[in-house]
């Protein structure tokens, strides 16, 4: 038996006609094209069509009646035997079948409905879902803060000149093509930029949680929420003081931690899923276990694009397209397609295994396979001075053993032997480094504990003489006597 010669996945095989393969049409038009054959079975077998002369009459007519475009219809013979081919180019419009919308997606045919059929018809026409204006909302819930925020990454990037500084919110709104031509909001603005986008649209929020074993283990969890211009770094700040490790070296006298992900190529991961997240979906998900960190995002890869492409140069194709301007022009993000290698390249010479990607949910999941790091070491090399930190974490109960072998510890070090600290103080330490000013509800917030508790430590580390407080005002600033 005559075998029909196509290997190409955007083809269908069909013994014989059938009006609903009309929706099979319709999926190829919205997608990529492809090609119906008539009278070959599923092993590629031409078996032929008895009534190919009316067949030839009614398809086409079908076509144009129902879906009102034209295909090729052509009549081919094999081994005395008639077959159809009906070949459908891709349409720049979106095509429906009595009402019904259909979108042929790799190997099988789907009906777009809702947030899809949404998403889809605005790409036909060009637009984003970003791009949408939101009615009756004015540029007074613009957070100030947020665009010199933006700026001033810009600037620091190279992609934004320093005179921009002084720009008005409406120049800048306007120079990133978030105003339409009325002079309206986009939906980027208010995720951009907004005081709280979450009035507007509810999942606009990263959602943290470590687990145990498998994802019916929750132990903590954390909600980040704001505009997405400033997440990632409100993310990296949670993560650095309540999930990840930090493996500590001194240089001299200075306490270095180095957060046990490359920084750079991690926080690439996060502005990837926070830029092309469907926001008409869920939040943002991160889940940290021991071994593992899988972030994930709603929404799919544009069509045609696997896992296995993002890996290789690509063209970009930016669902949020407003969304991805604004975050290159802070620097946060490439136009190249060179992301993923950016972050293949970032692990890689930091020494660890690459992250998975994969499509799970109807999103993107990206795996990060965490080496094993413990707070167990702490290296100290100083001009002969070569300190060993043997630390035991034991819930809140933390013992410091300190060995000198060359000389003593100058006195800019409080000798680690004889101060007790819990995990969560040593954090509050850090915190004050970063911002003397800092006060203790911005604590209990960051650190996900009482504001008790934190006022509790602050007297307890007052008391030991690591800390002291200046001030009794907002304007009271905290300063860490020794470094530790």
């Amino acid at each position: 038996m005559k075998i029909y010669q196509d290997e190409s996945q955007n083809i269908e095989y069909k013994e014989s006609w059938n009006d609903k393969y009309l929706e099979w049409i319709c999926g190829f038009a919205n997608a990529q094209g492809g090609k119906i054959v008539i009278g070959v079975n599923d092993a590629h077998e031409i078996v032929g069509v008895n009534n190919s002369k009316r067949l030839m009459e009614d398809i086409p007519n079908k076509i144009v009646t129902h879906l009102g475009i034209v295909a090729e219809v052509n009549l081919l013979k094999a081994d005395e035997l008639d077959y159809i081919e009906i070949e459908i180019e891709p349409n720049s419009v979106p095509i429906s079948y009595r009402g019904h919308y259909h979108y042929r997606s790799g190997s099988t045919k789907q009906e777009l409905k809702g947030v899809s059929l949404q998403e889809f018809i605005l790409r036909k026409m060009g637009r984003s879902w970003d791009d949408i204006a939101h009615p009756k909302v004015t540029e007074d819930v613009i957070d100030r803060d947020a665009i010199t925020y933006f700026l001033k990454k810009g600037i620091n990037s190279g992609r934004i000149d320093s005179d921009e500084l002084q720009a008005s919110t409406h120049d800048v709104l306007e120079n990133l093509n978030l105003l339409d031509e009325d002079g309206k909001l986009k939906n980027a603005a208010l995720l951009l930029f907004a005081k709280k986008p979450q009035r507007y649209f509810t999942s606009v929020e990263f959602q943290i949680g470590r687990f145990g074993k498998d994802e019916g283990d929750l132990l903590e969890q954390d909600i980040i929420e704001g505009n997405i211009i400033q997440m990632a770094d409100k993310v990296m700040e949670v993560l650095r003081f309540k999930y990840l490790h930090a493996p500590i070296h001194f240089e001299g006298m200075q306490r270095i931690e180095t957060l046990e992900i490359p920084d750079k190529a991690f926080r690439e991961i996060l502005y990837n899923a926070i830029a092309h997240k469907l926001y008409s979906g869920a939040a943002i998900q991160m889940h940290v276990y021991d071994d593992r960190i899988e972030v994930w995002n709603d929404g799919s890869l544009p069509a045609g694009y696997t896992p296995e492409t993002l890996m290789r140069r690509h063209s970009s194709k930016p669902r949020n397209k407003n969304i991805a301007f604004a975050f290159f022009k802070a620097g946060f993000i490439d136009r190249w397609g060179l992301g993923y290698r950016k972050i293949m390249d970032g692990f890689k010479e930091a020494g660890m295994e690459p992250p998975t990607i994969e499509l799970v949910d109807g999103g993107v999941r990206v795996t990060i396979w965490r080496r094993n790091v413990t707070n167990n070491s702490v290296n100290v090399t100083n001009n002969g001075v070569n300190v060993t930190n043997n630390v035991t974490n034991n819930d809140e109960n933390v013992t410091n053993n300190v060995t000198n072998n060359d000389e003593n510890v100058t006195n800019n070090l409080i000798d680690l032997s004889s101060v007790s600290l819990t995990e969560r103080q040593r954090n509050i330490i850090d915190l004050i480094k970063n911002n003397r000013r800092i006060s203790a509800a911005e604590m209990s917030r960051i650190l996900s504990v009482t504001l008790r508790t934190i006022k509790r430590d602050l007297k307890e580390m007052q008391r030991l003489g690591v800390i002291t407080r200046d001030g009794k005002t907002k304007a009271t600033e905290w300063i860490v006597n020794n470094e530790i």
